[in-house]
Parts: structure tokens; sequence; C-alpha cells
């Protein structure tokens, strides 16, 4: 085989590889499309459940977290939802993403009795499979940023909780972020498919905490 036939093949096979890396992540911008609103848009749902982001080291919420409990705090006052569903990682005792969000969620005037923490939200896929066999949700708002929504109204959708999302792009982010985001996302959503398809694991579980009794 000559030289240039080689570089054909290596060419061949490298767009025929990142064809499929993108493919899914297409897939699932094309599903979620129909399923994204606005704030004022979308329609009502008795929760939104709220996507974990990481923590600074003083245990308070990233920009991107803020901007999520944010985006679930207007939708709760512009009276689509009822309850905000905080899930995320409380692997360690320094280290509580629910509560965090919690907090800041009261700081913008949420009454606590309308907030449910969830303590093992540590995927997107373990918070949408809790949301429906912990929290009995069945349908719900998600909220998260925009980069994420697709893989989070797939999974949600896949697992039994029929979810529609409104973005929590309220701040710019800088270029460099997005890029990053953007290049895990198309990580990311290969393995909520084959999670959804093949392996099908199951999160950390324990007894039922319906929401709304």
């Amino acid at each position: 085989m000559t030289g240039r036939a080689l570089l054909v093949l290596a060419l061949t096979f490298g767009l025929l590889g990142l064809f499929g890396l993108l493919l899914p992540r297409f897939i699932l911008l094309l599903y979620a499309r129909p399923r994204t609103f606005s704030v004022d848009a979308v329609p009502p749902r008795r929760v939104a459940i709220v996507f974990g982001a990481g923590l600074w080291r003083d245990g308070t919420p990233t920009p991107i977290l803020r901007d999520r409990v944010q985006t679930a705090a207007h939708l709760y006052f512009a009276g689509k939802v009822e309850k905000l569903l905080m899930s995320g990682d409380n692997r360690f005792v320094d280290y509580n993403e629910p509560e965090a969000m919690r907090q800041y969620a009261l700081s913008l005037g949420v009454p606590d009795e309308d907030i449910v923490l969830d303590y093992a939200g540590r995927r997107t896929y373990d918070t949408c499979y809790r949301a429906r066999d912990i929290f009995r949700v069945d349908s719900a708002i998600l909220v998260t940023q925009g980069f994420h929504l697709p893989r989070a109204i797939y999974l949600c959708n896949m697992l039994g909780v029929d979810g529609i999302g409104v973005p929590a792009d309220i701040q710019y982010y800088r270029k460099i972020s997005r890029a990053v985001w953007t290049f895990r996302e198309v990580l990311a959503t290969i393995g909520a498919v084959n999670d959804i398809m093949f392996y099908q694991p199951v999160p950390v579980l324990g007894e039922p905490e319906p929401i709304f009794q």
C-alpha cells in the first residue's frame, strides 16, 4: 500500500471516528430542542429539578451553580413550579452541594418548605433515576445550562421522568470555559447513551421520600 493510500485510509478512519463521537451529541440536541423553553414560556410542572455544578473551596456555589439556583427561583416565583428538588453530591463531610444550593435559594427568598434536597445526585443519571425512584417525580422542569440540558432531558425522559428544560444561562461564560464544557459534554453524552442502552447502573438508593404525599 502506498503512502498516499495509507494517508487516505487514516483520514477516512479519523473522520469516521469523529462522526461517531459527534453523532450522539447531535441526536440529543435534536431531541431536546422541542423540549426546551424559556422561564416565561415553559409549561408549569409541580417540580423543578436543579442539577449540582460544583462548589468553591469555602463551600459556596460556583457561578454556574448560582445561575441554576437563580433560574429555579425565577420559575418558583413565576408560579411555574411548586417545589425545587436540589440534587447534588454529598459524598464527603466538607462537600455538600444540595445544602449550598438550599442556602442560596433561601437567600433569594424561596421558602424552606418548598426546597427538597437530594444528597446522592452524584451524576446526571443518578439525579434522574433518584427523582423517579426516591422522590416519586414523574414529570419536572429541568434546570441547568444549555450545554448540559440535552443530556439531562434525554436521561430523565429515558428513565421515566417526563422532563422539559429551561436553560440557566444568566451570565456570560468565557469562551474557553464554554469550549471545555462542550468537549466534555460530547464524551459525557456517549456515556449517557451507553448507560441507558447497555449498562443501566443502579445509583445509591434508599427508602422512598415522595415530594407529594
